[in-house]
């Protein structure tokens, strides 16, 4: 243990900011964010699919910024805040871009749109009407197989400007 009792053999206490509130949870120190989410918390919306940053599923937002959670150490996110697809519907209502998928069909089979609208927010909260060009850059790391992602650029159309 160390002086400070926050680390022993290789796990360690990890204090973040998840969807809001302040939680600890004791973590291995080579455990992944998604990992975490899933397993420790069971945020299970935050999905695992390629496990190599390729894919976008599981993207979430690490102080506002888009970040893909298979690639991040948990322990990297202390003291940090982390929001996941849970965490933007409040009191039980969908939040803009959950809402504008569902309307406009920006979702088919359902395993890329957690990380879709998570990217999606990281754009609209820096740039609030954004051209087509920089949505289609913010979800550039997101891959869908089942569209021709035409809906889901008009849900991230419709959510902008629901605002």
């Amino acid at each position: 243990m160390l002086d400070d009792g926050r680390s022993t053999r290789g796990k360690r206490i990890l204090r973040v900011r998840l969807n809001g509130l302040w939680r600890e949870d004791a973590v291995a120190d080579n455990q992944l964010l998604v990992d975490y989410l899933r397993e420790s918390v069971g945020l299970t919306g935050t999905k695992t699919g390629c496990d190599g940053g390729e894919c976008g599923a599981c993207t979430v937002l690490l102080d506002d910024q888009a970040i893909p959670a298979c690639l991040t150490l948990a322990v990297r996110c202390e003291g940090r805040s982390i929001e996941t697809i849970e965490g933007l519907a409040a009191g039980g209502r969908l939040n803009r871009l959950q809402r504008a998928f569902h309307e406009h069909l920006g979702t088919q089979c359902g395993f890329c749109t957690p990380g879709m609208i998570m990217a999606a927010e990281a754009l609209l909260r820096r740039q609030p009407a954004p051209s087509d060009q920089q949505i289609r850059e913010a979800l550039a790391g997101n891959l869908c197989r089942c569209t021709g992602y035409v809906k889901i650029l008009e849900s991230v159309r419709a959510a902008a400007a629901d605002a």
